[in-house]
């Protein structure tokens, strides 16, 4: 099957032949339909790809003071060897997937073969979801459509936690696909 993956040392965005995931315990394997490109999400990890070690340190304080950390436990060596080690694992792209269900895993009630749902899966031929992050698509909708649920789910994530009550009005606002959905 084929993913779309970044090397995040190196900055390259690349399609990649894979296994097939197999569904395993409370997950489901779907057979993608559409996946939706978010592009601020994408373009901020493709950029920090491309970024040097410099740049990314400067991105994300908080994982320098981890490495500062691991580097006065470990070692300079080891630390260096375990930073250059995590920014070799490609990172499959892509959270807003749409498709068939193709198998049920053990323990996941609610979803069968042929359910046509949506996930946070990735840019994948197949994927492998766990069923808290799927749900099944309405009748009515269509795939193109229903990508869109996982991004619109953000925004709504952010007024929860701003806890509005009666009364009060809300905009969520931006040029991004969360501001304009």
């Amino acid at each position: 099957m084929k993913q779309i993956l970044q090397d995040m040392g190196q900055g390259n965005t690349y399609v990649s032949e894979a296994p097939a995931p197999v569904a395993s315990r409370d997950s489901l394997l779907i057979a993608s339909t559409v996946s939706l490109i978010s592009a601020g999400t994408e373009r901020m990890l493709v950029g920090f790809g491309k970024a040097s070690y410099l740049d990314k340190a400067r991105q994300q304080p908080e994982k320098v003071k981890m490495v500062l950390e691991k580097v006065a436990t470990d070692g300079l060596m080891t630390t260096i060897e375990a930073v250059q080690s995590k920014l070799a694992q490609p990172l499959p792209l892509g959270y807003c997937n749409v498709g068939v269900v193709a198998e049920v895993g053990a323990g996941v009630d609610g979803f069968k073969v042929g359910d046509r749902v949506m996930s946070n899966g990735s840019h994948a031929d197949m994927v492998k979801v766990p069923k808290n992050l799927c749900a099944r698509i309405p009748d009515g909708v269509d795939d193109e459509s229903a990508a869109f649920v996982v991004v619109a789910s953000i925004g709504l994530q952010g007024i929860r936690l701003a806890q509005p009550t009666l009364g009060e009005a809300f905009v969520v606002t931006g040029v991004g696909l969360i501001g304009l959905l």
